[in-house]
């Protein structure tokens, strides 16, 4: 970034001698010289004096110095450091987006709070991958089931948050809500970026599911009833998961051995994701330099068309015919329903996978925000967890 130099016209009486010269520069101030050179542009020549005067010539005076640009050179020399910071290290961003998006989660977890079903039981802070201080998970299930071994379906959450902010416990209430239905749900927590950039996410959420399949008693899981399910970032999270585990070719692709096998995933929940992320980067307006923030923190680099992390993270271009049955939904006020989840939901429906969407006319009012779901004071969002509920009964039935 450049500065645009100052420039300060000064008009000195044609009476007087000329004012000292001040050319200031951004952060420094220049030394003054006298003017050699007088009004007419003749060298001056000292004024002749009476031999015989008693006054002694004045002393010279000091050439007063202007101090003020090097008060404005501060902020602006600042400015342009800030800039070079966040045109070379994605953290300043990344914050920037971390506030905006922690804010909105807590706002929305304590309005949920009110609608707390009651008769859950929950257990929290399992750590699901030895010496990982990130890699802990909280479960919820029906009360009922303490003390017994009664297993059931169960859903496998993955928070979003552009991959750098969000926690498992955000939304708690809504996950005590689909666990009052009949459910375990199992809401993940993993690394967030730029301290820790893609695929340590993947992998993470990859033992996590180990995890799950091998405690299924203590957690009461059905490990032949699994859901995987996820909103924003973790909808993208969790459509890569189930490409892993239904896509032997991609599984080769990315070096991971899926936890789970295809026969035990029922379906995927997925709310408000991102499929196709070369279709998010190079945006306009602050939403724009927000993806691009947020991408650049999680991928670790700005090279976003030749990055193999963009590349794998597109689930869009990876999922098959063994994908399964999909639950997809969006606002109409939400760009990434048309820009994502429509695709997505197109190129399923066009291999045969059992596609139920959530969609709505863009004339709908109120317009649906991103990430929606969540504000059950809304009826468009009371009948959203309604219909997530009733795909998750339909997909998770026993198989006679």
């Amino acid at each position: 970034m450049t500065g645009s130099a100052l420039s300060v016209g000064v008009h000195p009486d044609s009476s007087t001698a000329p004012a000292p010269r001040c050319e200031p520069t951004l952060g420094v101030v220049l030394p003054d010289h006298a003017n050699p050179v007088g009004d007419t542009g003749r060298m001056a020549t000292p004024e002749t004096t009476d031999a015989t005067a008693t006054t002694s010539p004045e002393p010279p005076t000091r050439p007063r110095r202007r101090r003020w640009p090097w008060v404005l050179g501060v902020p602006v020399a600042l400015v342009a450091t800030t800039a070079l910071a966040v045109a070379v290290n994605p953290w300043p961003g990344t914050l920037a987006v971390r506030f905006v998006f922690d804010r909105g989660a807590e706002k929305v977890t304590t309005a949920l709070e009110k609608h707390a079903p009651g008769g859950v039981d929950s257990l929290t802070d399992q750590q699901y991958r030895g010496g990982d201080s990130d890699a802990f998970l909280d479960v919820y299930h029906p009360d009922r089931v303490a003390g017994t071994a009664d297993a059931l379906p169960t859903v496998i959450w993955t928070h979003g948050g552009a991959w750098v902010s969000g926690d498992k416990s955000n939304y708690a209430t809504y996950y005590e809500l689909i666990a009052s239905q009949g459910f375990t749900v199992i809401s993940l927590g993993y690394s967030l970026g730029p301290g820790h950039t893609y695929p340590t996410a993947v992998n993470q959420l990859n033992d996590a599911h180990a995890y799950v399949v091998a405690n299924a008693e203590r957690l009461h899981v059905d490990p032949n009833r699994i859901v995987l399910a996820g909103d924003s970032a973790g909808a993208q999270l969790s459509s890569q998961l189930a490409t892993l585990v239904t896509n032997p070719d991609y599984a080769r692709d990315l070096g991971i051995t899926p936890s789970l096998r295809p026969e035990q995933l029922r379906g995927v929940v997925l709310n408000c994701g991102i499929y196709d992320v070369n279709r998010m980067v190079g945006g306009s307006g602050i939403v724009g330099w927000g993806a691009d923030e947020s991408i650049w923190a999680y991928t670790g680099t700005k090279d976003f068309a030749g990055s193999t992390a963009v590349q794998q993270m597109s689930t869009l271009h990876h999922v098959s015919d063994r994908f399964p049955p999909a639950y997809i939904a969006g606002g109409n006020g939400d760009p990434l329903t048309d820009k994502q989840s429509k695709p997505l939901a197109e190129k399923l429906g066009g291999l045969g996978v059992d596609v139920t969407t959530v969609f709505y006319p863009a004339d709908h009012e109120p317009a649906l925000p991103h990430e929606y779901q969540f504000d059950l004071d809304n009826e468009d969002g009371t009948r959203a967890l309604e219909r997530t509920v009733e795909f998750l009964k339909a997909h998770t039935a026993p198989q006679l």
